[in-house]
């Protein structure tokens, strides 16, 4: 029996430790653009809490070395990750993360371990000590309930991924299976939790994952229809200005033909017009001279006329 136990607490530590390393990815992704993005550092920091305070229950569990290697080494990827947060986190929410470190990971978890060895004695120091890292890992494994109704509300799994949760059930189920073998509550307990709803999660996935193909998400309906809306209103500024340039043009042809009917009209004589003064080139002296005198005659017969 001591033999199985071991063997599925060296998985169990093997499939915890790839899910402390799972966000090396992002990490990698922080440095390189130095800057931490949109990314959240609670998570990591009450990951730490929880991995170190399950390394003192290790120290303090007689025959906990496997509890101690997997959250020792959960606490040196976590703790890894928090600086790296802290050092590529803007300013106020660099603050902010540095406050709860030093509340949390400083504060709470050392207030913890003082209590634990100074003010409480016995088998009671490892039942306080277990009880508050149960409650710790029935929070965290709570946590994805949220993600959960998400799901069921939209009826997508896109805030859902599966290894994330196939993983997490494995490593609930591994460490459940150590638990009952070494008949170990605190670790037993939460963990067995955590592999209800990690089955929960991947039955959601399995139900919602083929509708997730053909409905469209809320994220995406919305950006679609903030997409037509933004067509339509383009549309509808052309065709604006389209309408506005017409009744530009039609209000300048108005006006230039309302100046043109307002100009006094010019009375053109025969001899200036382009017919008369071809036919003047082509005359003869003594023709002139009779068509002035016609013209001359003309003239003065007008202006009697005007005075009578």
């Amino acid at each position: 029996m001591a033999g199985l136990s071991f063997i599925i607490g060296i998985i169990g530590n093997v499939i915890s430790i790839l899910v402390f390393a799972s966000p090396i990815g992002t990490f990698r992704r922080v440095v390189k653009k130095k800057s931490t993005e949109n990314y959240n550092g609670l998570p990591y920091i009450s990951t730490l809490l929880s991995t170190s305070l399950w390394t003192f229950y290790g120290l303090l569990k007689p025959g906990g070395l496997l509890v101690v290697t997997v959250n020792g080494a959960g606490t040196i990827l976590q703790l890894i990750y928090v600086v790296l947060f802290l050092i590529y986190a803007p300013r106020d929410k660099k603050i902010s993360s540095m406050k709860l470190v030093a509340s949390l990971n400083v504060g709470f978890f050392g207030g913890v371990v003082a209590i634990a060895l100074l003010a409480v004695h016995g088998s009671l120091r490892l039942t306080c000590v277990g009880v508050l890292c149960a409650a710790l890992t029935i929070g965290m494994y709570a946590s994805p309930l949220a993600v959960m109704r998400t799901v069921i509300k939209t009826k997508s799994v896109e805030y859902m991924p599966f290894f994330l949760s196939f993983f997490l059930s494995l490593n609930a189920s591994a460490w459940s299976a150590y638990a009952i073998l070494v008949k170990d509550y605190f670790i037993g307990v939460p963990n067995a939790i955590g592999f209800v709803l990690g089955s929960a999660q991947l039955i959601l996935y399995t139900i919602y994952k083929n509708k997730s193909s053909t409905l469209p998400t809320k994220t995406t309906t919305k950006m679609a229809d903030e997409e037509e809306g933004s067509a339509r209103l383009v549309i509808e500024m052309q065709r604006s200005e389209e309408q506005e340039g017409a009744k530009h043009e039609a209000r300048e042809y108005n006006r230039k033909l309302t100046k043109g009917r307002s100009l006094p009209k010019t009375s053109v004589s025969r001899q200036h017009t382009i017919s008369g003064i071809m036919k003047t080139l082509s005359l003869g002296p003594y023709e002139l001279q009779y068509i002035r005198a016609v013209d001359h005659r003309d003239s003065a017969n007008n202006n009697s006329n005007a005075i009578d």
